[in-house]
């Protein structure tokens, strides 16, 4: 009996953290799958604050849309003048790195954001390259730490872990709080460490707004560091479901036109 015993308490020691690290992934992916929408155009503005409260607004229209198992998103600044016909362009797969392009026109010039460049500032904003599409699962190594309350919801906190150095190298933060909200599976509230185990960041999401069957938009993103008390905030002014855009609006060419 005896024997029985300690054998049911060493399966349960080895198990329990695995069964845990599972659910912890699995409620990662579904608060994900949420906001992956098919197709859809927005107008959006970004207004980026310094630590004294000054602001420098811009004008974004962003179209999304997806080809195969590939999400394809392109991203134009259309204000002010000095920022005016700069792109963004993502292909975002699900299951391998995502590829990103950018275009200057003060350069009249597209490249490529290489990985090592997804952890930097998107457009002088406390944003990451790497915030303008979904984090790979796989990427990370799942923590369910417990549950706190987020503006009177019972969320679950959530731990992401880069799986390696270079991941974390390449996304800026050696790992990841979430608070998702046990009822509807939105994530409210991500804050990100830095390689000293220190806070560094919050990003906040609001206003979730369904377009599709089931299918969700966040219409307000606050991105604050609280290392330099910079603050940035993207909010989404018009929003249409659907896009009737060929796949050849969503090339690095079509980032320069």
């Amino acid at each position: 009996m005896k024997s029985i015993t300690l054998l049911m308490l060493i399966f349960t020691m080895y198990h329990i953290p695995v069964l845990y690290s599972q659910d912890a992934k699995e409620i990662s992916e579904k608060s994900m799958e949420l906001t992956r929408v098919d197709a859809m155009e927005m107008i959006s503005t970004l207004t980026i604050m310094d630590a004294k409260g000054n602001e420098r607004v811009r004008q974004t229209t962003t179209a999304s849309k997806k080809f195969g198992e590939t999400t394809k998103i392109i991203t134009k600044f259309i204000a002010p003048a000095d920022v005016k016909g700069t792109g963004l362009l993502v292909y975002d797969y699900k299951n391998k790195d995502d590829d990103m392009w950018i275009y200057l026109p003060a350069l009249r010039k597209t490249r490529r954001i290489v990985s090592s460049e997804k952890g930097k500032s998107f457009m002088g904003s406390e944003f990451t390259n790497a915030d303008m599409s979904a984090p790979k699962l796989d990427d990370y190594e799942y923590k369910l730490l417990g549950t706190d309350t987020y503006e009177g919801k019972e969320c679950w906190q959530i731990e992401s872990t880069p799986i390696n150095d270079q991941i974390a190298d390449d996304m800026g933060f050696s790992k990841k709080v979430s608070w998702v909200d046990k009822e509807s599976y939105f994530t409210y509230k991500n804050v990100f460490y830095d390689f000293d185990g220190e806070i560094f960041k919050e990003i906040l999401l609001s206003d979730y707004e369904e377009i599709d069957d089931g299918k969700y938009m966040v219409r307000k993103m606050e991105a604050i560091n609280l290392q330099n008390d910079r603050k940035s905030v993207m909010t989404i002014d018009r929003l249409q479901k659907g896009s009737e855009l060929t796949e050849n609006s969503f090339t690095p060419a079509a980032l320069e036109k």
